[in-house]
């Protein structure tokens, strides 16, 4: 069962992605991020293999496309806030660039 993150988690695992772009919401409950492409085609393309990783670990994305921008909002609906599952997410988007 997916578990809503510790305090010590959150120490752990949010400051390397919030040194990578990464955003926390003011209320602590989503990891943010916008990331720019050169055109749309490499945009769509990110979309297309971060979703794999999504279907595989059963954890989607609040995520829109507008031509070469992505914007990401991860969350754990489940447990009203962020878990391990938006931390390993975010970790493997910043790989796929």
């Amino acid at each position: 069962m997916t578990e809503k993150l510790s305090d010590t988690a959150r120490e752990t695992l949010l400051p390397p992605l919030t040194a990578n772009g990464w955003t926390v919401s003011e209320d602590g409950k989503k990891l943010s991020k916008s990331f720019k492409f050169e055109d749309f085609p490499e945009a769509f393309g990110f979309m297309t293999r971060a979703a794999i990783y999504a279907e595989k670990w059963n954890h989607h994305p609040e995520w829109s496309n507008v031509y070469n921008t992505v914007d990401v909002d991860l969350t754990t609906h489940d447990v009203g806030g962020l878990s391990a599952l938006d931390a390993k997410l975010a970790r493997k988007m910043d790989q796929l660039i």
